[in-house]
């Protein structure tokens, strides 16, 4: 994380690490499960890159860890945390209280149409509770984990609660756009959400899903997950690089000053 400036960001008596990077639009970068592994940091880097200042809060776990049996007690930690309510379908996780003042801060301080934000796994649907604030121009979901799918209601939920859902769907109306990213067989991701998003939002939705079947053309596992950091084949033309490629287009179009 050398290349990043570690700050602090406080709200409402709660204070975390946030690592920064780069100039431009805002945008932020919610970590996944472990944590913000070498792959979340290089994420972060293309987006800055790409012209945008990344600012990438410290949820949990330690920075520079891989997978493996570290994913096992960072999720477990998450699922007795109060910030994060994993089985909750109708009701959005505490923690996006604070995310969501991060983003206002970060629009603030730098201006410009507004921010975008792109959640991963156990924070993949964190990016439309934080639509509730204007500034919150490029919502990108990226393996929305949550509410862990025990049972056909929570496969179908989007971890929102009914004012959350219905502000995404009024400001989709008015021309704001949502961006989601799965593997077409993650058990973590059920179609039933991506269904859930196209019905609700509408034209507001766009949906990349890659075919993780048996025999696809690419060779992608069924166990393929993490789209834009564990399991990205950086070579062009594979869908996982055509998916992190839309994700900065993405942001480009939605937070250029034209825009």
């Amino acid at each position: 994380m050398e290349d990043f400036e570690r700050t602090e960001f406080s709200h409402e008596g709660r204070t975390l690490p946030v690592w920064r990077r780069g100039t431009g639009p805002g945008v932020v970068v919610i970590h996944e499960v472990p944590g913000i592994t070498p792959q979340v940091a290089d994420f972060g880097r293309r987006v800055s890159d790409a012209g945008f200042t990344v600012a990438m809060p410290e949820l949990f776990g330690t920075n520079g860890k891989g997978y493996g049996a570290n994913v096992v007690g960072q999720l477990l930690r998450a699922c007795v945390s109060r910030e994060f309510h994993v089985l909750a379908a109708h009701g959005s996780s505490p923690i996006t209280d604070t995310l969501r003042a991060l983003a206002r801060s970060l629009h603030e301080e730098l201006g410009g149409p507004g921010v975008g934000a792109l959640g991963m796994c156990l924070t993949g649907n964190f990016a439309l509770s934080l639509m509730m604030d204007e500034c919150l121009m490029a919502p990108v979901l990226s393996q929305p984990s949550l509410p862990f799918g025990l049972g056909a209601e929570r496969r179908a939920s989007l971890h929102l609660s009914p004012e959350e859902l219905a502000n995404a769907k009024k400001r989709c109306a008015q021309g704001v756009k949502v961006l989601g990213l799965r593997f077409t067989h993650d058990p973590l991701v059920p179609p039933e959400r991506f269904e859930t998003l196209r019905r609700e939002l509408g034209d507001g939705f766009e949906a990349v899903e890659i075919d993780s079947s048996p025999g696809n053309p690419h060779g992608i596992p069924r166990t393929a997950h993490s789209v834009v950091t564990k399991d990205l084949v950086d070579e062009e033309g594979h869908p996982t690089r055509q998916a992190l490629d839309r994700v900065l287009g993405f942001f480009s179009e939605r937070l250029s000053p034209s825009h």
